[in-house]
C-alpha cells in the first residue's frame, strides 16, 4: 500500500514538472464542434498535437468538413500540408458532397487551388455533381476561373441538375467570368433539368449583357422585345449570404475566444443583414404560393420551385441545386446538428435555411443562437 502510495506521489510530481517546464499533456481527441473552431482558426500546433494522439486524419468538424478541406476554406497551405502528409484524402467529401478543392474556389483562394491541384485534386468530377468551375464561376473568382480552365476543367459539366459553369455566371452577372468560359467553349443552349439556360438566368436577372454576348446582337434584339416579368422573378443571393457567412465566422471565433459581447454584436449584424434583404424581397414580389423546401449545398444556391404540375418555362424557374430527388440538407438538419440546443446547432440550421431562402427561418435560428450564447454568460 505504501508503495503504491508513493507511486503516486512520483507520478504526480512527474507531472507537475513537466507542466511546469512546459511540457504539454497529452491531448484529449476534440470534439467536432471544438475542432471546427480550432482548425478555422489556424493553430497548426494543436492540430499536429491531436493526430500524434491518433486523431483520424479524414475527421470531420460540424460545419465544412474535415482539416483539409477547413484548411482549404481558409486558404491555409500549411493546414493542408499537415492533413495531406497524415494521410487525408486531398478528393474526400463532405456531406454536402463538396470536396477541399470547390471550398478554396469558392472563397477565392488561387494559391491554395493551385497547391491542391499539384498534390492530385481533381479538378473535373464523374457524372453530374457540383465542381469547382461551378463555384469559382458563380462566386465570379475570374483568376480562378481562368487557371482551371487552363488545367482543362470542363466548360459545360453539369451540376446536381444539369446547371452549367455559364449558368451560374450569367445568374449572378459575372460577365468577366461569362466571357471567359464562353471563349473556353461553354454553350449557352444547354438546358438543365428544368429546361432553362444561361439565356433565360441571365435575362431574368437583367445582366442583358451577358445574354447578348451568349446568343449575338441579332438574336438578343428579338430576346429583348418579351416583356421583362416574362422571364421571372429575379433572385440573387451570393452577395447577401458572403456577408452572413463571413459574419458568422467572425462570431464563431468571437465565442471562442471567450468574447461573447462582440460574438452577440456580430450575430446580429449577420441578422440585419438578412432581414434587410428579407423585407427587399417582399417588396419586390408578389404573393405566390408556398414553394416546397428546395434542396442545397454547402454553397449558398437556393433552389425555389412551385408545384411541378404547374410548372411553365416562361415564368417558373429552379436556380442551381441538388435535384429534387435528393433529401436536402435543411430537411436533414433537424436531426442531425441542429438537433442539439446549443450554439453551434442553431447557427448550423440559420445556415441551411437561409441558404435555402427561408430567410425569415433563418432569422428566428440565429435568434436562438443568440439566445442559447446570453444565457451562457
Amino acid at each position: 500500500m505504501n508503495k503504491w502510495i508513493i507511486s503516486l506521489i512520483c507520478c504526480w510530481v512527474a507531472l507537475v514538472a513537466a507542466s511546469a517546464s512546459g511540457q504539454s499533456l497529452p491531448d484529449r481527441l476534440p470534439d467536432r464542434v471544438t475542432f471546427s473552431v480550432v482548425i478555422e482558426r489556424g493553430d497548426i500546433a494543436q492540430a499536429t498535437r491531436w493526430l500524434d494522439a491518433g486523431l483520424p486524419p479524414d475527421f470531420a468538424g460540424n460545419l465544412i468538413g474535415n482539416g483539409l478541406m477547413i484548411g482549404a476554406w481558409e486558404g491555409s497551405i500549411p493546414m493542408m500540408a499537415l492533413f495531406l502528409s497524415r494521410g487525408a484524402d486531398v478528393n474526400a467529401q463532405n456531406a454536402h458532397g463538396e470536396t477541399a478543392l470547390l471550398h478554396a474556389s469558392w472563397k477565392g483562394h488561387l494559391a491554395a487551388v493551385q497547391w491542391l491541384i499539384a498534390h492530385g485534386a481533381a479538378v473535373n468530377r464523374q457524372g453530374k455533381a457540383w465542381s469547382a468551375l461551378h463555384y469559382a464561376a458563380f462566386a465570379g473568382h475570374a483568376d480562378i476561373v481562368d487557371f482551371l480552365l487552363k488545367q482543362h476543367a470542363d466548360s459545360n459539366a453539369p451540376s446536381p441538375n444539369g446547371s452549367t459553369p455559364l449558368m451560374m455566371a450569367a445568374r449572378e452577372g459575372k460577365g468577366n467570368v461569362a466571357t471567359a468560359l464562353l471563349a473556353a467553349g461553354a454553350q449557352g443552349s444547354i438546358t438543365n433539368d428544368n429546361g432553362e439556360n444561361a439565356v433565360q438566368w441571365a435575362m431574368r436577372n437583367n445582366n442583358v449583357y451577358i445574354a447578348r454576348e451568349i446568343v449575338g446582337s441579332k438574336q438578343f434584339a428579338v430576346l429583348a422585345e418579351r416583356p421583362i416579368a416574362s422571364w421571372g422573378k429575379a433572385q440573387r443571393s451570393q452577395a447577401i449570404s458572403v456577408k452572413v457567412d463571413t459574419l458568422l465566422a467572425q462570431a464563431n471565433k468571437m465565442a471562442a475566444a471567450g468574447q461573447k459581447e462582440a460574438s452577440l454584436k456580430l450575430y446580429r449584424e449577420a441578422l440585419s443583414v438578412l432581414r434587410n434583404a428579407n423585407e427587399g424581397q417582399e417588396n419586390s414580389v408578389q404573393a405566390t404560393a408556398k414553394k416546397p423546401l428546395p434542396a442545397i449545398t454547402g454553397l449558398v444556391i437556393s433552389a425555389q420551385r412551385k408545384n411541378q404540375a404547374n410548372q411553365t418555362t416562361a415564368v417558373q424557374y429552379a436556380t442551381p441545386a441538388i435535384t429534387s430527388n435528393i433529401k436536402s440538407s435543411a430537411e436533414s438538419a433537424p436531426a442531425t446538428n441542429a438537433a442539439d440546443n446549443s450554439v453551434e446547432g442553431w447557427l448550423q440550421r440559420a445556415r441551411t435555411l437561409e441558404a435555402a431562402g427561408r430567410r425569415q427561418e433563418a432569422i428566428q435560428a440565429y435568434r436562438q443562437a443568440a439566445t442559447f450564447l446570453r444565457q451562457a454568460q
